[in-house]
């Protein structure tokens, strides 16, 4: 979606308040592919401060799912975006870029939404989801599940540099006993 930011941006303390939809269904990143499952409208105000210098003012909630970060069970998980950008539209489309830490969201006039709801979500995304607090995890050995599952497999995991004097541990021959 884009936003014609010419009246505004001629016009000093002019402010405008614009609701407009999130167009796309999921969230793409370099992380994967997100299904969206709910969203509210983004509340846009935008006002020019002066000298066609503008302060954009938005709001937005999400629902996504999310793969735990220790078992791969999906999350519901909501994020809240409300962030607030400046751009000096006296500035060439280059230097904007710069000035809007290298972010592409303003092309020429335009204000484009979805440009600017996808760095939002980049910088606001998750660093570490969980299903449950106490999560288990998955077994390293075999996969299992191990909220759900107990599995067989060797639940020591030795530091593979270690493995060495693990050998030469379980080829000791024990120390004679002697008798008193």
């Amino acid at each position: 979606m884009l936003i014609d930011l010419t009246r505004i941006a001629n016009s000093e303390e002019k402010i405008i308040q614009i609701e407009v939809p999130y167009e796309p269904e999921t969230f793409s990143s370099g992380l994967g592919e997100f299904p969206i499952q709910s969203k509210t409208p983004v509340s846009i105000q935008i006002r020019n401060k002066g000298n066609q210098e503008l302060q954009i003012k938005g709001k937005m909630s999400l629902q996504t799912t999310i793969p735990c970060s220790r078992c791969l069970t999906y999350v519901a998980t909501e994020l809240h975006l409300d962030f607030e950008r400046e751009a000096d539209m006296k500035l060439g489309q280059s230097e904007n870029a710069e000035e809007l830490d290298e972010q592409n969201y303003i092309d020429g006039y335009n204000l484009d939404v979805d440009k600017l709801i996808y760095s939002e979500l980049l910088m606001n995304w998750p660093v570490k989801v969980l299903c449950k607090e106490d999560c288990k995890g998955l077994c390293n050995t075999c996969g299992a599940n191990l909220n759900f599952q107990t599995c067989e497999c060797e639940s020591t995991d030795l530091d593979p540099r270690m493995a060495r004097i693990r050998d030469i541990f379980s080829r000791a021959v024990p120390f004679p006993q002697s008798e008193n």
